[in-house]
């Protein structure tokens, strides 16, 4: 428990649950409340007992808070324990008082602690969480396909079954395609409990009263490679997610929207920012918009370096990094790797031969592949030798990250 100028930041109690909800009400203009939205509530008070819920109080009013969640992620074929943050929100009365900088230092020592070296969010302000040591990591693409520019592949031998969203088949495809997609969640049960919470097209365009449903896709030895998640409403298509395998099942998919061309003047979807929509088109003149999605911080420097996949077996170099927020993440990191096997070593000399100096959120985004290392010279996010900047496009694994959860 801590104080300041009156205040005290503790653990909010799940019977102070009407309180959270009112803040981010009040930050976000929502209109949720106890008696009327009880699945948001019942959501909420899930979350509050998985994971870790921490305020700042005034008395007994709840004036500034923040939520961490347990989730895990693949980093090129690595998993990490990744602490999500979410339901962040302080009283406009209150704010410019450094409540959030001591919400977040102390949220990111409990991940610390519990093994969580990176965390992921959504951010309400890019320029707010940069200043907090997180950066973008992944992009989302929002489309709009007119039915005269729906696919139809030929000769596709499979079949489409519509099913429960929460589906084993559905869930069986999701894990395959996490296990072997950088930078996607390893779901747990709060990652899809989340899903199915997630009423992304309401703000866009319509009421998401209407009833989500699932589409898969088996090949022709009954196997499951593809499904879809969708609505349809006000003779739309509206796809929340499409997740395939192969591009048989990819073709399949899509056949199963064309289906719909006698029903449905559009189909609306969103994915990440690493599928070629429109390439993949036929008509490749539809409407889509891309826009960083979620952003990305290490936790811990050292930790998350030594789990790290570096792409070359020998190298030799080293890190000196900033953070503005956790004092333990400072400093320069000596990486001496030989046969495969990375020696990471918190040095005090800086030898300029061999090391970069660079922000713990450049770090993040670098080491993701988000943005390469030449390109981050080249703006002026890391400064190092022109042979030190090579060493690092060689030792790193080349690939975007793909994320298409939200919490």
């Amino acid at each position: 428990m801590s104080q300041r100028k009156g205040l005290v930041m503790r653990e909010i109690r799940m019977d102070e649950m009407a309180q959270s909800i009112d803040l981010l009400n009040y930050v976000f203009q929502m209109s949720m409340s106890i008696k009327k939205d009880r699945r948001f509530v019942s959501e909420k008070s899930r979350q509050f007992n998985e994971g870790h819920a921490l305020g700042w109080f005034d008395g007994d009013q709840l004036v500034s808070q923040i939520l961490s969640l347990p989730f895990q992620v693949n980093i090129y074929g690595v998993p990490y324990e990744m602490g999500g943050i979410t339901a962040i929100g302080t009283y406009p009365e209150y704010s410019k008082q450094g409540l959030m900088d001591h919400l977040i230092k102390e949220t990111l020592t409990i991940m610390r602690e519990e093994g969580r070296y990176i965390s992921y969010l959504f951010p309400f302000s890019i320029p707010y969480y940069r200043k907090k040591g997180w950066e973008i990591i992944t992009d989302i693409v929002e489309f709009q396909v007119k039915d005269t520019q729906f696919p139809h592949y030929k000769e596709v031998p499979g079949k489409i079954r519509r099913v429960n969203t929460r589906d084993k088949d559905v869930v069986g495809i999701y894990n395959r395609f996490a296990e072997r997609t950088h930078g996607a969640m390893i779901r747990n049960t709060i990652a899809w409990n989340e899903k199915f919470h997630e009423d992304y097209w309401e703000e866009k365009f319509v009421d998401t009263d209407v009833v989500l449903q699932a589409a898969v896709y088996y090949d022709e030895d009954d196997v499951p490679q593809a499904y879809m998640f969708y609505r349809i409403m006000e003779e739309n298509f509206y796809i929340d997610e499409i997740v395939y395998l192969t591009e048989e099942s990819r073709k399949g998919i899509w056949n199963f929207v064309s289906a719909h061309t006698s029903m449905v003047y559009n189909a609306y979807g969103k994915t990440t920012g690493n599928e070629p929509v429109a390439f993949l088109l036929e008509d490749s003149e539809i409407i889509q918009e891309v826009s960083p999605y979620f952003m990305a911080r290490i936790v811990d420097v050292e930790k998350f370096l030594e789990r790290y996949p570096f792409d070359e077996p020998d190298f030799h170099i080293r890190f000196t990094i900033r953070d503005r927020l956790v004092e333990w993440n400072n400093g320069t990191y000596d990486l001496d790797s030989r046969d495969g096997k990375v020696t990471i070593t918190k040095v005090n000399d800086v030898n300029e031969d061999i090391t970069v100096h660079l922000s713990v959120q450049t770090l993040v985004t670098m080491l993701l592949g988000y943005k390469r290392p030449k390109y981050l010279a080249k703006i002026e996010r890391i400064t190092g030798s022109t042979e030190t900047i090579e060493v690092l496009e060689n030792i790193l694994k080349v690939g975007i990250p793909t994320f298409i959860d939200y919490f």
